[in-house]
């Protein structure tokens, strides 16, 4: 990881104003409050423990001090999503391998109020354009369920292109769900993910 890589906080745009920045032990009461009124949105895509794991995580407190020992770890980057200044989702970069690899994976959530506004393309994109500007990584995955509708038309808004099938890939809503991948490569962006989708260069600050 480099050292401008995280903590990071990233804003763009006027209508509206889409900021990723760490996601924190204060973002407690809006974090519950946007998972108990999207409990039904969210629960055929949410991640969860097979039986026997212990990747369980018993409340938002211990999630949060998880992310945080593996962001100092240069494993994640654990970002809250706002619009407007209201917490509506999160952003977070998994998996992250460096050495010859230089490779992570995406994942995300976005409170239904918020949705179908292009909020979720753009977040994804101004991250996207994170991990390859200042983090230096040169892959970023994407795997998504295929009934995932809003999710693949997400990945469809930004081009990426669909790279495999994998069969019982992850624990979704209880069960090992297959995914579709979809992945690009700072090669095929050379101008940024967000300049591509129609936006224009997020503003970065350290933090």
């Amino acid at each position: 990881m480099t050292t401008s890589a995280w903590p990071a906080r990233l804003s763009e745009g006027t209508d509206p104003v889409i900021t990723l920045r760490p996601l924190a032990y204060g973002d407690v009461d809006a974090w519950r409050s946007a998972r108990q009124r999207n409990a039904a949105w969210l629960a055929p895509w949410d991640a969860t423990a097979p039986p026997g794991s212990s990747a369980r995580v018993s409340s938002f407190r211990s999630l949060v001090r998880r992310l945080k020992r593996q962001a100092r770890q240069g494993m994640t980057y654990p970002f809250a999503l706002e619009v407007d200044g209201r917490f509506a989702g999160q952003v977070t970069v998994n998996n992250i391998v460096r050495g010859s690899a230089q490779f992570a994976s995406v994942g995300y959530w976005l409170d239904q109020e918020f949705a179908g506004r292009g909020v979720m393309p753009r977040a994804v994109a101004m991250v996207i354009d994170h991990c390859f500007t200042v983090a230096g990584l040169h892959r970023v995955e994407i795997a998504i369920r295929p009934e995932n509708s809003n999710s693949l038309r997400v990945v469809e808004k930004l081009g990426l292109h669909e790279v495999g099938f994998a069969p019982r890939f992850l624990h979704i809503d209880g069960d090992w769900r297959d995914h579709r991948i979809y992945a690009v490569t700072v090669e095929e962006v050379p101008g940024g993910m967000l300049a591509r989708l129609g936006g224009g260069r997020p503003d970065r600050a350290g933090g």
